[in-house]
């Protein structure tokens, strides 16, 4: 026996798809939604459809804005010979909450992964090499310390030496397998200060 009627199932049936969300999380938001006054669902509703058609890839970082560059970008006193490469849109959040890097970003939106069928091709790599076109002196590789992120760092790494531009590592302090989203900001700014050469 069902225990809820058909749109309170179908509610719930798409908030589960979303990722992180159980069925008893799916079903307390149904709820909520539901509970909600209609101008304030009507509103959630168009701010989604307005994000969805309106958000896409920065030009320059591939992070995700609804501007042609992100406000990272666009920023002119930031350190623009300076990219740090993360493997997602979290792990430049997270690097920003410690307001101690001044360069710029590039997301690569994943990771090289043969296991998973993920290969340089599969990720935002060359648009980071067209970048190095301009005046970079420095890329710091920030990629996850897990298996697929040290084999993104040095497959980097070998593709950006010969063109003379100083690469180099975060430093200990992330821990082997930890994501950079889920680690604090301190120990994040440990490993960018401590950062070594490849």
């Amino acid at each position: 026996m069902e225990l809820y009627s058909g749109y309170i199932n179908k509610l719930i049936e798409q908030f589960e798809k979303l990722p992180g969300v159980g069925s008893k999380s799916a079903q307390r938001l149904a709820l909520h939604v539901i509970n909600m006054p209609l101008e304030h669902v009507e509103r959630f509703a168009e701010i989604m459809v307005e994000a969805r058609k309106n958000i896409h890839y920065c030009k320059e970082c591939c992070t995700l804005t609804d501007n042609e560059i992100c406000p990272v970008c666009a920023n002119q006193s930031r350190d623009h010979s300076t990219i740090m490469v993360v493997e997602n849109i979290k792990d430049l959040a997270a690097y920003e909450k410690t307001n101690k890097y001044n360069g710029v970003y590039h997301v690569l939106h994943g990771a090289i992964s043969p296991m998973l069928g993920i290969g340089p091709n599969d990720i935002r790599l060359k648009e980071l090499i067209k970048r190095l076109e301009g005046n970079i002196q420095e890329v710091i590789i920030a990629t996850n310390s897990s298996l697929e992120g040290e084999t993104t760092a040095m497959y980097i790494s070998k593709l950006i030496k010969p063109a003379g531009v100083k690469v180099t590592r975060i430093a200990s302090g992330v821990p082997v397998g930890g994501d950079l989203e889920c680690i604090d900001e301190m120990t994040l700014l440990r490993a960018l200060e401590g950062r070594v050469e490849l």
